[in-house]
């Protein structure tokens, strides 16, 4: 599965976007027709201490799936972001197989 990484504004250290691939691929464990997913990193404008944005799209045939997070970390919300497509993931094929 191919997985792309986008830091927005700022350059993202090889173990950050080692530890996100990492989580991505985990995902195959749930759903094998994964294509592939695009990750945006980003900082938010805000003054709180949870600026810190991730974005994941997973490409998935027939509908792609969405997740976006707002942590204090890039891993804290890649990790909420990952868990929130697990369970799309797992809504999607309950739904396929009462089809």
């Amino acid at each position: 599965m191919q997985v792309q990484v986008h830091s927005i504004h700022f350059d993202a250290d090889q173990k950050l976007i080692a530890f996100i691939q990492e989580k991505i691929s985990k995902l195959t464990l749930f759903h094998d027709e994964i294509i592939g997913g695009e990750v945006f990193l980003r900082l938010d404008k805000a003054d709180n201490k949870e600026n810190k944005v991730t974005e994941i799209k997973l490409l998935v045939p027939g509908k792609d799936l969405f997740a976006k997070r707002q942590c204090k970390s890039f891993e804290e919300a890649t990790d909420d972001a990952v868990e929130a497509l697990r369970r799309q993931i797992k809504k999607q094929r309950d739904k396929a197989r009462e089809h």
